[in-house]
């Protein structure tokens, strides 16, 4: 089966996850600068068969779009005009960097380790794709 794939995208740092094969386990793939994401993506898909992409929509706690949304859509028109036969998805990236964040510490790293905002745009765009599954097995 082909692969999914999460797109946390920052105006500085995207944060990638993927799924195995078999579409049940997410794990942060990597963090590529965002200006490189495109021509990062375009690679991967040269080298893996992806269904479709993740993309996080950041929403306001009452739902409404938030500043940081027509970046976001920048962003996703860019991706369609790169990959017009993929498949894009949109998905609620609400508390999923402190999720991240809490997730660093619970897993033991140091104060030092923490403060890596690459590291954290990972794990946000692994959680993502993690609810996601769990939704879709529901």
């Amino acid at each position: 089966m082909p692969r999914i794939i999460a797109i946390d995208y920052g105006q500085k740092r995207t944060g990638i996850a993927v799924t195995d094969e078999l579409q049940i386990i997410a794990s942060g793939l990597t963090t590529v600068p965002s200006e490189e994401v495109i021509a990062f993506l375009k690679t991967y898909f040269e080298k893996e068969d992806v269904l479709k992409v993740l993309i996080g929509e950041p929403l306001q706690m009452n739902g409404q779009p938030s500043e940081s949304t027509p970046i976001i859509e920048a962003f996703v028109a860019r991706f369609k005009a790169a990959f017009p036969d993929m498949k894009v998805e949109r998905v609620d990236e609400r508390f999923t960097s402190k999720m991240a964040f809490q997730t660093m510490i619970d897993s033991g790293l140091k104060k030092k380790q923490r403060q890596n905002k690459a590291l954290i745009d990972e794990i946000s765009a692994t959680i993502m794709l993690r609810d996601y599954l769990t939704r879709k097995m529901i």
